[in-house]
């Protein structure tokens, strides 16, 4: 983890002064956990976590509020300010501010939509088919939740249909016993001074 953490820090900035790295993944890959770990390697780098800026009413609709709240601050070098949403209440809470950090991470399904890519420094993708993924999803949150999964499903598999995200990933993340394993993904954009995967010996694993 610290050698992808090293290697993003390396970065040119994409968004103003800030790298943005997106984690995008199936609801229920672990993208919130990893990019957890991830920002605890980077020395505390802010996580956003989409579950915030995504609404009942607008499960993917949120790109211009990302926009206007988050992405267009960050890249004047500002902090930004954002209202995280309440899922239970149903409404939008007090504004939470984001600092436009050496690196900022992106977590949630739709991180790497078309929208959002000019701005990211790194795509990363968790490598975890969508019915295992949607599995431990439902098993997460339990039956009280199994009518908002199924409307879920729908709308993520209409998401990624009309707007794909890991075609464009830069990396892919597979989860083992042992760790994390860093891949290349599919634009294959990693330079020579920038590779942070192995797979021999432990270096294979983050």
């Amino acid at each position: 983890m610290h050698r992808l953490a090293s290697a993003l820090q390396g970065l040119p900035p994409s968004c103003g002064p800030v790298r943005l790295v997106a984690v995008d993944g199936h609801a229920g890959s672990g993208k919130t956990t990893f990019a957890g770990r991830l920002a605890a390697a980077l020395g505390g780098a802010p996580v956003l976590h989409l579950d915030d800026i995504a609404s009942h009413d607008e499960l993917f609709a949120w790109t211009g509020r990302l926009l206007a709240q988050v992405i267009e601050p960050l890249g004047r070098g500002e902090t930004a300010r954002y209202a995280p949403y309440d899922w239970r209440a149903r409404t939008f809470g007090p504004l939470r501010p984001l600092p436009p950090s050496p690196v900022v991470l992106v977590e949630g399904v739709g991180a790497g939509r078309r929208a959002l890519r000019p701005f990211l420094a790194r795509l990363l993708w968790m490598e975890v088919p969508r019915e295992e993924s949607w599995t431990r999803g439902r098993l997460r949150d339990g039956a009280e939740q199994r009518e908002f999964w199924a409307g879920w499903v729908a709308a993520e598999r209409a998401h990624f249909a009309e707007d794909p995200s890991r075609p464009f990933s830069d990396l892919l993340v597979t989860q083992s016993r042992t760790g994390y394993e860093v891949l290349p993904g599919p634009v294959h954009s990693i330079g020579p001074d920038q590779t942070v995967t192995h797979r021999e010996g432990p270096s294979a694993v983050c």
